[in-house]
């Protein structure tokens, strides 16, 4: 079927703009995305998961320009005992990184082992993110396998002694930058991966994530800093029997920010969570897509997200829970709150659950609302000042995302970054 004439003509632009890298072990994958891309067509308002969200900053050909936002707060995660990985509007920085050497794991970049012909990552890399294509299309992260010159090359075979951390910094206005991370974690492996900072003006980032029967992945990332800059993310994971996965996002700032997550739960007894909290204010929008596949037997999944808004930010969810037939003892939670600080605000959702099997536990929630009054009287009547009491129960609302972080030290470095920025805005 042919593409409609604007959309075949914004993909050719964009295409035009980019070089594919070619040789080793990667460039099949990378050929077959580029074959994905141009046969369905970058995303446009027609699409019905971008009608929430409009994609023409993520799919132009050039990056629109944003300025690097001077901070004396320090960089989040700098307390923590981590290997450091940086890379600099999406180019590694070996200077400013850790020696990518850590027991229990193995750490490459896709730039340094894309030419040989045999690599581990060959089997996995585009392959998840194939998978996802169907039932709906995500052209913008086929985009970024044929396109994507780096990123990080993860084989968890033990457990490490400290988390991965992954450092994304912009410092040129105009900078573009694509990475591709794969993530292979082995069968009773355990690991953490950070992730933080703006990254560039328009960020483009796809991870794939295969977890092994008894493996767990633990994924805390934020994103922020820089009010002017857009990124589209995309997680691809797949789970084997007992394995688990969960992942945290914490999101301050930015013009437009969409992360997707697409999951199957493909061995027994596996459990999934994917949660996040977001507070923006004026030019902002933040958009959160997920699709969680149940494909086995007694697995357990939960969405949690919760958005503050404030100044006619945006928010958007699009959430889904596909049960297939056989996937009985299936629980599947789902919950999106938004948290409007004004009326110019709009949170917008599409909260979805389609079930083939009988035996099943799946509900969702969906609600938007203003700060409780009655809560903000009492905490008055207490002496707390109002915008401190008006403080202290946005964090409250938060606090349900936040608590899905397992590690309590982390929780609550990212609860201090979520108070500075409420309080500097009071």
């Amino acid at each position: 079927m042919a593409l409609p004439k604007i959309k075949e003509t914004a993909t050719e632009t964009r295409l035009a703009a980019l070089s594919l890298p070619e040789g080793g072990w990667s460039e099949p994958a990378r050929r077959a995305a580029l074959a994905r891309v141009q046969s369905s067509g970058l995303p446009d308002r027609r699409d019905e998961y971008w009608k929430f969200t409009r994609p023409d900053v993520l799919v132009g050909p050039d990056a629109p320009h944003a300025k690097a936002l001077e901070t004396d707060e320090g960089e989040l995660f700098d307390s923590f005992d981590r290997l450091k990985i940086v890379f600099v509007d999406g180019v590694f920085d070996a200077q400013a990184s850790d020696d990518l050497k850590l027991e229990g794991v193995s750490i490459e970049r896709l730039a340094e082992i894309a030419d040989q012909d045999i690599h581990w990552a060959r089997d996995l890399y585009g392959t998840l993110e194939e998978r996802a294509q169907t039932p709906v299309a995500r052209p913008l992260a086929a985009l970024n396998t044929a396109f994507a010159p780096d990123g990080v090359v993860i084989r968890v075979t033990g457990k490490p002694s400290k988390p991965i951390s992954v450092v994304y910094h912009h410092v040129a206005e105009d900078s573009d930058p694509m990475l591709h991370h794969v993530i292979r974690v082995e069968s009773g492996a355990e690991a953490t991966i950070l992730e933080n900072g703006p990254a560039g003006a328009r960020f483009s980032k796809c991870m794939e994530i295969d977890i092994a029967d008894g493996g767990k992945l633990h994924h805390i990332r934020s994103q922020g800093r820089d009010h002017e800059r857009s990124a589209v993310t995309h997680i691809f994971a797949r789970l084997g029997a007992e394995s688990s996965f969960k992942s945290f996002t914490m999101t301050v700032n930015g013009h437009l920010t969409r992360n997707e997550a697409v999951v199957e739960l493909t061995g027994d007894d596996a459990i999934v969570h994917i949660a996040g909290a977001c507070v923006g204010d004026g030019d902002f929008l933040h958009d959160d897509t997920i699709f969680i596949t149940h494909d086995a037997l007694n697995c357990e999944s939960r969405q949690v997200f919760k958005k503050v808004l404030r100044n006619g930010a945006v928010g958007v969810f699009q959430g889904k829970i596909l049960v297939k037939e056989g996937a009985q003892k299936t629980d599947g939670y789902q919950l999106s709150q938004a948290l409007m600080l004004d009326g110019d605000s709009q949170f917008l959702a599409k909260p979805e659950l389609e079930i083939y099997a009988d035996d099943v536990a799946c509900s969702h929630g969906c609600t938007s609302g203003e700060i409780d009054e009655t809560a903000l009287f009492y905490l008055r009547s207490r002496g707390v000042p109002e915008d401190r009491a008006a403080d202290l129960l946005t964090l409250a609302f938060l606090a349900e995302a936040v608590d899905e972080i397992e590690d309590q030290a982390i929780a609550e470095d990212i609860v201090s970054r979520l108070e500075n920025w409420l309080s500097r805005r009071r």
